[in-house]
């Protein structure tokens, strides 16, 4: 994927219509993402020849949508609050963990899952930040990392409790 400067974005912002290939640099995802939500009508496209145009407020509405979290990607999130500040407290068994699990997971692991897991990989040999910042991100990606995420183990039954029940108490539409 191409890196995103401020003069594309800037040229983007000044035209009203953008191509798939912008628009997927604006969603963090593939052209062909863009290119499916537009043949679902999800996207509205114009067409210009041959190539599908989208207009910026569309891609908004879309990029907003898709930012709201689910109740279940919402209580994720929570459990990854409390793995993050487990890593922080011992990152070297927390990343020696994950790195067990992952090479687990690629045993049983096909399809699309492989992606996240060569992103996990790839985080893993990185800096600490960028381990706990993708952990915790509301995005998409982070979402997809959530989902196929190596640190199964690091909580224990009781601290995971806590979380949900911590979770739960603040979500007014769980009944206690």
């Amino acid at each position: 994927m191409r890196t995103v400067t401020y003069d594309r974005i800037r040229a983007a912002e000044d035209d009203d219509l953008l191509t798939t290939g912008e628009a997927a640099e604006l969603l963090n995802s593939s052209r062909q993402h863009v290119v499916d939500l537009c043949t679902r009508g999800e996207l509205p496209f114009t067409t210009i020849g041959t190539h599908r145009r989208v207009r910026r407020s569309d891609l908004e509405a879309v990029r907003s949508r898709s930012q709201r979290l689910t109740r279940d990607q919402q209580r994720s999130l929570w459990l990854s609050y409390a793995l993050a500040g487990r890593i922080v407290e011992d990152p070297r068994h927390a990343l020696s963990l994950a790195r067990r699990n992952l090479a687990r997971m690629r045993e049983t692991t096909r399809g699309q899952a492989t992606r996240w897991l060569d992103e996990w990989d790839a985080l893993l040999d990185g800096p600490l930040e960028q381990v706990l910042a993708n952990l915790v991100s509301p995005s998409p990606k982070g979402r997809e990392l959530r989902q196929n995420m190596p640190f199964a183990g690091l909580l224990n039954d009781n601290e995971r409790t806590l979380v949900l029940d911590a979770w739960k108490a603040r979500d007014p539409r769980v009944a206690l």
